[in-house]
């Protein structure tokens, strides 16, 4: 129905899997190395921006990307050429990639000024507002809570003060040593110009197996990645404002290429 396995794509699928397997098989730190990180944490690097969308946290993860590519890329591909798609596949990624990473610096600076104010200045009314502004994963939170009545106990004691600057620092890096990686930016920006491009076809789901326009997918898609980042759920990791930052830049570069079709190429 989408037609044969395009040189573009075959290449995209290649690229992950091969990356995919290395580091699975050899156990290489990939995702901390080239995943993207908040701009001001310390193993951040510019290059990031890049590679993170080349990189899988598992099979699951790769799996449901590359099928999407496999099933939606052929056809852009078909009808744009390798080259541009290429060009839309990196900048949808590239883009964002930096959108999230814009977002993820203002949600994370304030976790930034509250650690180096704690660590300025520690106390125990600080210590406890800043455990419940800024939970990790890593850490109990009622034991955290134990730990501040105990330093409540003893405001003035160094030991007390020595230890909270040492767990807020900890839950800093924790929360801002996350690397984002997947290609999901760019797989979410296909999925949106195979919706505009050719809104009235019929695609029949997996799950439930059900036909459905494209034009129809691609809007449940979005809406439901505007819910999950709205009413994001404890223990969600999934970057849902990368998602939602493929979909945007796919809809600008597809209008700017309707009104000057030599553009980005």
């Amino acid at each position: 129905m989408f037609g044969r396995l395009t040189p573009m794509v075959k290449n995209i699928l290649l690229i992950n899997l091969g990356i995919f397997l290395i580091q699975s098989l050899l156990k290489l730190p990939f995702s901390s190395i080239f995943g993207l990180r908040v701009v001001f944490a310390d193993q951040f690097a510019p290059y990031q921006f890049l590679t993170y969308m080349w990189i899988h946290g598992g099979f699951g993860h790769i799996l449901g990307n590359m099928f999407a590519v496999f099933i939606f890329g052929p056809l852009l591909e078909q009808l744009w050429g390798s080259k541009r798609f290429l060009i839309f596949y990196l900048v949808c990624g590239i883009g964002a990639g930096v959108l999230y990473g814009t977002a993820d610096f203002f949600e994370k600076y304030s976790l930034k000024r509250d650690t180096d104010a704690y660590v300025a200045n520690p106390g125990p009314e600080a210590f406890s507002i800043f455990i419940l502004e800024h939970k990790s994963p890593r850490y109990n939170l009622p034991r955290l809570a134990d730990f501040a009545d105990e330093y409540y106990d003893n405001p003035n004691d160094p030991y007390y003060k020595n230890q909270t600057r040492s767990l807020v620092q900890s839950i800093y890096d924790d929360i801002t040593n996350i690397p984002m990686v997947g290609a999901s930016g760019a797989v979410f920006g296909i999925l949106m110009a195979f919706g505009m491009l050719f809104p009235n076809m019929t695609l029949y789901l997996l799950f439930p197996p059900i036909p459905i326009k494209a034009k129809y997918l691609v809007f449940f898609y979005g809406a439901y990645e505007i819910y999950a980042e709205i009413s994001r759920a404890p223990g969600d990791n999934v970057a849902h404002l990368a998602h939602l930052g493929g979909m945007l830049i796919a809809f600008v570069m597809l209008r700017l290429w309707r009104t000057n079709p030599n553009r980005f190429y």
